[in-house]
């Protein structure tokens, strides 16, 4: 029987891997967060020149899911390193940007009785 996946599993895996590899010594948050940007940026490239269309079918293509998926585990990996290194739980850190963003962008029409439109910021 396989154990179940969480966030804190996978962490400990990635360190193991990287400590066996004695790879400690460049994951400083400056590598890692470069990293994560590079892996960003190679997402992105899958759907450069598509069209919104193509974008919201490109895991139809077999090719270009594999692609994807591939891509989406280098930046969760990295993203998960850097938050070993810095001390950061990820889903805290989450739960708190929502929290705030709840608050900085309330829904339409409801409280302050806006009902324009707000632009979603990260």
């Amino acid at each position: 029987m396989t154990e179940p996946l969480d966030l804190a599993r996978l962490q400990r895996r990635l360190a193991e891997f990287a400590a066996a590899r004695n790879w400690q010594p460049y994951h400083t948050p400056k590598n890692l967060a470069a990293a994560l940007s590079v892996e960003a940026s190679e997402l992105v490239e899958i759907f450069q020149w598509l069209t919104p269309e193509e974008s919201a079918r490109v895991m139809d293509d077999p090719s270009a899911a594999h692609r994807v998926t591939d891509e989406v585990a280098d930046v969760l990996a990295y993203l998960l390193q850097f938050c070993e290194v810095l001390g950061v739980d990820p889903l805290t850190a989450l739960d708190a940007k929502i929290t705030r963003n709840e608050q900085r962008f309330p829904v339409p029409g409801r409280e302050d009785g806006s009902e324009r439109r707000q632009r979603p910021e990260s």
